[in-house]
């Protein structure tokens, strides 16, 4: 059966009917960090796997539940996550020999609040990045991202606009 999975990331203490209703329908939700306050994984759908790492602007507390980063295998994806990660071509310092020691097949971080989905050829791995669900930060539309992972494979990938930021 292959696992649906809700990404998100950035939500600076925010999180939306809009939002939530999209991770009912997923079988784990991940958060790519800058959760801002335990209130948001509280609101969370529960009795849902949640993978999740802290981001630059969580404090202690935040810091205390969740580690800087994941690495796990699912569905036979090896997947690697942390906040501040980069992009393609300018990963930041030691992202990509993590990225290779790993071997990972998914690269997941947040922090930029751009939504970015490329394939690093390099490094044989799919980056991702969901953009932010939050109100906090110079993005313009809200943005989510939905994907299976089923036998190996990242399939059914999709970008979901939760709205604009300030709306």
């Amino acid at each position: 059966m292959p696992q649906k999975i809700g990404l998100i990331s950035d939500s600076h203490s925010y999180i939306d009917h809009t939002t939530l209703s999209y991770l009912q329908e997923v079988d784990e939700i991940w958060h790519a960090g800058d959760i801002g306050s335990l209130e948001v994984m509280e609101a969370l759908p529960q009795g849902k796997p949640i993978r999740a790492v802290f981001g630059n602007i969580d404090d202690q507390e935040v810091q205390q539940e969740y580690p800087e980063w994941q690495e796990f295998e699912l569905e036979g994806v090896r997947v690697l996550m942390t906040h501040i990660g980069g992009k393609p071509s300018r990963y930041a310092k030691g992202v990509k020999e993590k990225i290779k020691s790993f071997g990972a097949q998914l690269f997941i971080c947040g922090h930029s609040h751009i939504c970015k989905v490329e394939f690093d050829k390099g490094l044989n791995c799919l980056f991702m990045n969901p953009g932010a669900i939050g109100q906090q930060g110079f993005h313009i539309m809200r943005t989510m991202l939905l994907f299976e992972l089923d036998r190996g494979k990242i399939q059914n990938l999709r970008v979901v606009e939760l709205g604009k930021r300030g709306q």
